[in-house]
């Protein structure tokens, strides 16, 4: 039976290959001054930063550059961000990336007016903002957080070894996102790969969780059999466009939100998987691929009826004269092979970990308890240890 929710998505989308055009419908919304954020320097290869240059000064704007998000970014980085909005009076926010860049700008935007550290406040009190927050605009470039449709956002503190995210309420929002596949196929392959799999995991954290006949576990085995089949095609041919549009469009509503319904969601894969990369700094859809198998197979046995649907649903696989342990099982098997085809890293020890970091991960995983199982700490350190 589903429970009781409240459910809405304040982010306008524009999709598609002319969807940055669109931009000029929005920036008149607000003020002169925009932060521009990008990373590492992809989009002034790839043509993407003089298009949205373009669009900014023709739309009047006085723009402030913030460069260098990395892929996991960093406290210090945030306080820079800030510290650049602040001196600037700025009035806008513009992440032009993937993922990295919007939740960047997200925990920037809660940061300039607030007078608590930001880090102390938001991602260790876990404390809503009571200050302005400044809008936030994104052009993404990268298909696989979902971060352009919710309001998340992830930050590593090296110095503690803690890498930690933060759900906002609806505010934080950005206000729109412009989606337009053809920007993520630049990517070098490993990148589109590891975001591929953060896509299916969001939907996997999500859909291992309850036990009732629920809405939200039909859409989330559809979207699941759509990022499986897409990956593969994509794969293969990089400038498969409806293949790259259907990827995109499902790391979406794999993360606004919508899915989530009526479930409590599980998110200990991520919990795992954040706490690897706040010791290696590992590519964020890698670790969770590292620390997967090992997860589900430990909590299979807790939740398996819904493993069992997972396989004939997700995975076609026939349940003639099998057990539901058998059948969950083959599931399992399935998406392993799913996933060393796309090259996938299948263990943390590829990702820099090491048998004497362990103990410091399982120290740096929060246990949470919407799953089928609530693990404890020696718990946690078979998983990982398994993850090697």
């Amino acid at each position: 039976m589903l429970g009781n929710f409240s459910y809405k998505n304040a982010t306008k989308l524009y999709f598609g290959e002319d969807s940055l055009k669109y931009l000029n419908k929005e920036l008149p919304k607000y003020g002169n001054v925009v932060q521009l954020i990008y990373g590492g320097g992809s989009i002034k290869k790839n043509g993407i930063y003089d298009e949205v240059m373009k669009i900014l000064k023709d739309n009047g704007k006085t723009v402030v550059e913030d460069s260098g998000v990395m892929p996991n970014p960093t406290v210090e980085k945030l306080y820079e961000g800030v510290k650049i909005a602040r001196e600037n009076n700025v009035d806008f926010l513009l992440a032009v990336g993937g993922g990295s860049c919007c939740d960047y700008a997200k925990a920037v935007s809660v940061s300039v007016n607030c007078d608590d550290d930001p880090w102390e406040k938001y991602y260790i009190r876990f404390e809503e903002p009571d200050c302005e927050i400044i809008p936030v605009g994104c052009v993404l470039t990268m298909a696989g957080t979902g971060s352009e449709m919710n309001a998340g956002s992830v930050i590593t503190n090296h110095k503690a070894k803690l890498k930690i995210g933060h759900v906002f309420g609806e505010e934080v929002m950005p206000k729109f996102s412009v989606l337009n596949p053809k920007y993520t196929m630049s990517l070098p392959k490993r990148q589109m790969i590891a975001g591929v799999y953060d896509i299916f995991n969001h939907i996997c954290e999500q859909y291992f969780s309850g036990t009732d006949d629920n809405v939200s576990d039909y859409l989330a085995e559809a979207l699941m059999k759509s990022v499986i089949r897409n990956s593969l095609v994509a794969a293969e041919n990089p400038e498969d466009y409806e293949a790259r549009s259907n990827i995109m469009w499902a790391a979406t509503w794999a993360l606004n939100t919508l899915i989530s319904r009526g479930k409590t969601t599980d998110w200990m894969v991520h919990m795992l998987g954040q706490a690897v990369g706040a010791y290696t700094d590992a590519t964020h859809g890698m670790t969770l691929a590292a620390v997967s198998l090992p997860y589900y197979r430990y909590i299979m046995p807790y939740g398996i009826e819904k493993f069992a649907r997972f396989a004939r649903e997700v995975w076609g696989i026939s349940a003639e004269g099998k057990t539901d342990e058998q059948l969950a099982s083959e599931g399992l098997v399935a998406m392993e092979n799913w996933m060393k085809k796309l090259g996938l890293t299948l263990n943390i020890t590829e990702l820099g970990a090491t048998p004497d970091m362990i103990d410091g991960i399982v120290e740096a995983t929060i246990i949470l308890d919407g799953g089928y199982k609530v693990l404890n700490k020696s718990e946690v350190k078979e998983i990982l240890t398994k993850s090697l």
